[in-house]
C-alpha cells in the first residue's frame, strides 16, 4: 500500500534583515516548510492569501511594525488563530509584556539559541493543532445543534399546520382566520414587548411560537359533534356547555402528543397554555377554569383578543362583518372584564396595523361560499 507523506507544517519568518532570515530558516526548513517576508505589509498579505501554521515575526521593521502586524492578524477572524511568536532584538521586559498581551504566543530573544528556538516552535505548534481540533469539534458541535433545532422547529411548523387544516375541515373559520389571528397575536406580542411589558416571557423566541400556536387555538373543535359545531345559529344553554369542552379536548390532544414525543421544547408548552386559556375571561367569568387576571396564561390573554376581534369583523351566515371602529369599540368596553388591559392598551396602539392584516387576509369568495355550504347541510333539507 503506498503510503503519502505527511505534510509539514508551514513557518512564516517575518524579518527586515536578510541574515536574520537566512540564519533562521536555514535552523527550521529541515522540519518545516519555510515562506519569509521582508517586511510587515507583505506578512500582512500572505497570511490572508495563503495562512501558515505560524508566524516568527520581529518588531522593528520599516513601515508597519510587529505590534502592528500582530494587532491586525489578531483583528481578523480569518487570521487571528494562528500563533505567533516574537523573534527579536529587544530585551526589554516592557517589550515582552506588550507582545504577548498583543496576543502573541511567546517572545523570543536574540541571539537565538536552536535548541530552544526548535523547541519552543514544536510546543506551540502542537498546541495550535489541539487548538485547531477543539475548534473544528466546537463548530461540527454546533453545526450539529442548529441542524437538529430548525428539524425541530420544521416539525413543529409541520405538526401545527396539520393539526391546523384538521381543524379547519370541522369548523366554519377559514385558512384566512387562523392567518389572520396568528398575526393579530404576533402584533400584540410585539407591541407588549415595545411598551416593556412581559420582557421576563416575551423573548424573540416566544413571539415565534406564539405566532406559530395560534392556527392551533380551537383545534379542540374536532371533538365537538356537527350538530352544535356547525349549527349557525346562538346555541342553547346545553349546547353550549358541550361546545365550552373543547378548551380542555385541544389542550388534552396537546398533551398527548407531548408525552408521546418526549419533546422538552417550549413549543407544546406555550401552545398548550393558548389553547387551554383562550376563553378565559379576565373578570373570572370565562371558561373551562373561570381564572382570571394574571392567573391566565398571556399566550391565552392575548389569544382571547386576536380570537373575539376576528370574530366581530368577520361574517357569517347569521351575521355580517362588523366595521374595525365598532368592532375596536367592543374591544375597548371589554378591557378590565373579558379582556387584559394591558393587551387592550397594545390593540389600541395597533388600530391601523389590525386592518391592514384583515385586509391581506380577508375571506375570499370561495371560503365564503364554503362556509355557507357548512351552514346549510347543518339545517339540513327544508
Amino acid at each position: 500500500m503506498k503510503l503519502f507523506p505527511a505534510v509539514q507544517p508551514t513557518i512564516l519568518i517575518v524579518d527586515d534583515e536578510v541574515a536574520n532570515l537566512s540564519l533562521v530558516s536555514a535552523l527550521l526548513r529541515d522540519h518545516y516548510q519555510v515562506r519569509i517576508a521582508k517586511d510587515g505589509a507583505r506578512a500582512i498579505c500572505q497570511t490572508q492569501q495563503e495562512p501558515p501554521d505560524l508566524i516568527l515575526l520581529d518588531i522593528m521593521m520599516p513601515g508597519i511594525n510587529g505590534y502592528d502586524v500582530c494587532r491586525l492578524l489578531k483583528a481578523d477572524s480569518l487570521t487571528r488563530h494562528i500563533p505567533v511568536i516574537f523573534l527579536t532584538s529587544q530585551v526589554d521586559a516592557q517589550d515582552e509584556q506588550s507582545g504577548l498581551a498583543l496576543g502573541a504566543v511567546d517572545y523570543i530573544t536574540r541571539p537565538i539559541n536552536p535548541g530552544i528556538l526548535l523547541s519552543r516552535v514544536r510546543a506551540h505548534l502542537a498546541d495550535a493543532a489541539h487548538s485547531r481540533t477543539v475548534r473544528v469539534n466546537n463548530e461540527y458541535l454546533e453545526y450539529e445543534v442548529l441542524k437538529r433545532t430548525r428539524q425541530v422547529s420544521a416539525m413543529q411548523d409541520l405538526t401545527t399546520l396539520a393539526m391546523a387544516s384538521l381543524s379547519e375541515t370541522r369548523d366554519v373559520d377559514t385558512g384566512s382566520h387562523l392567518r389572520r389571528t396568528q398575526n393579530y397575536v404576533r402584533a400584540l406580542a410585539n407591541q407588549l414587548r415595545r411598551k416593556g411589558l412581559h420582557p421576563e416571557f416575551l423573548t424573540d423566541a416566544v413571539v415565534d411560537l406564539l405566532y406559530k400556536c395560534a392556527p392551533l387555538h380551537d383545534i379542540g373543535k374536532v371533538g365537538i359533534p356537527d350538530r352544535i359545531l356547525l349549527k349557525p345559529g346562538r346555541y342553547e344553554p346545553e349546547e353550549f356547555e358541550v361546545m365550552k369542552r373543547h378548551p380542555k379536548l385541544g389542550r388534552d390532544a396537546l398533551q398527548s402528543a407531548h408525552d408521546l414525543a418526549g419533546d422538552s421544547s417550549d413549543f407544546f408548552i406555550v401552545a398548550i397554555d393558548l389553547v387551554y386559556s383562550h376563553h378565559e375571561k379576565w373578570d373570572g367569568s370565562g371558561y373551562p377554569q373561570g381564572l382570571s387576571g394574571q392567573a391566565i396564561p398571556l399566550a391565552g390573554r392575548i389569544m382571547a383578543l386576536a380570537d373575539v376581534y376576528d370574530a366581530l369583523i368577520s361574517a357569517r351566515v347569521y351575521k355580517p362583518g362588523m366595521g374595525h371602529e365598532d368592532a375596536a369599540q367592543i374591544i375597548a368596553q371589554g378591557s378590565g372584564t373579558h379582556f387584559d388591559p394591558d393587551v387592550v392598551g397594545a390593540f389600541l396602539d395597533l388600530a391601523f396595523e389590525f386592518r391592514a392584516i384583515a385586509d391581506r387576509y380577508a375571506d375570499s369568495d370561495r371560503e365564503l361560499i364554503e362556509k355557507a355550504k357548512f351552514a346549510i347541510s347543518a339545517i339540513g333539507p327544508l
